[in-house]
């Protein structure tokens, strides 16, 4: 999560989409994410259910399966506001 905030800080949704590297980059976390987050247990992820841990689930399935077809308003939103949140309620745990 820490790389997909400090790279995204800043940056317009047109930064992002149009540098393939960082797009890139920025899925493969989103997807990583979504690998560990289905490693926690049930009792760990029902006890953080501040966490919206379907949606992470769903946003990798998006990804993994309609890379071509991802609306970038969604991605953005997700980078700039929904990772950088999610991450602060995961240190305070």
């Amino acid at each position: 999560m820490k790389f997909v905030i400090e790279h995204t800080e800043g940056k317009t949704k047109e930064d992002i989409e149009n540098n393939d590297l960082l797009l890139d980059s920025v899925m493969f976390r989103i997807i990583q994410i979504a690998e560990n987050n289905s490693k926690l247990s049930d009792k760990f992820r029902e006890m953080h259910n501040e966490i919206p841990w379907a949606s992470i689930k769903g946003m990798k399935n998006i990804i993994d399966h309609a890379y071509g077809r991802i609306n970038m308003t969604t991605v953005y939103d997700t980078v700039i506001y929904d990772i950088p949140n999610m991450y602060k309620k995961l240190k305070d745990i």
